[in-house]
């Protein structure tokens, strides 16, 4: 990462389904490490669906972000990717491969966002999708949280 302070911060799209669970908990975890590891990064999520548009992060994401990474995410909005994005945005990583196909065909031509999946970043988990806790209970989200956590620290270690 360039630390020319005329330079811009990179920029980092994390996007599930619906924007409520996976990516605002990914979003959260990236501005943690990205903090530990003294980096300068703008950071958003999106989801790949518009039915959640608006509303607050899931109250069980809240609660893992709160208990676990002592991060309140009340404020967090859900927002459907759009075109823009993929300008804007220097990386988009995706919670998984569904996912990342929705990306890779809404993506224009003349991108210029760099698109995987979240747990590339993860030695031994290429490939693998972040565990989607909507239908599941409390303990799916926390598994969330531990999958997004550790692959948000591996991502900001590959930035330095």
């Amino acid at each position: 990462m360039n630390t020319d302070e005329t330079m811009q911060p990179v920029s980092v799209l994390m996007v599930c389904l619906g924007n409520i669970c996976r990516s605002p908990l990914a979003e959260a975890a990236l501005r943690q490490a990205a903090e530990r590891e003294g980096l300068a990064l703008h950071v958003d999520s999106a989801g790949t669906g518009g039915w959640h548009v608006g509303n607050p992060p899931d109250h069980r994401a809240q609660e893992v972000a709160q208990r676990l990474g002592d991060i309140d995410i009340s404020d967090l909005r859900a927002r459907q990717v759009s075109a823009q994005d993929f300008y804007t945005f220097d990386h988009i990583l995706a919670m998984d491969s569904n996912n990342l196909a929705d990306l890779q065909a809404l993506r224009p031509a003349d991108a210029t966002a760099n698109l995987a999946l979240l747990l590339d970043y993860v030695p031994g988990q290429q490939g693998h999708a972040v565990a989607d806790p909507y239908y599941g209970d409390i303990s799916v989200f926390e598994m969330t949280w531990v999958q997004v956590s550790a692959a948000t620290a591996a991502f900001a270690r590959n930035l330095r």
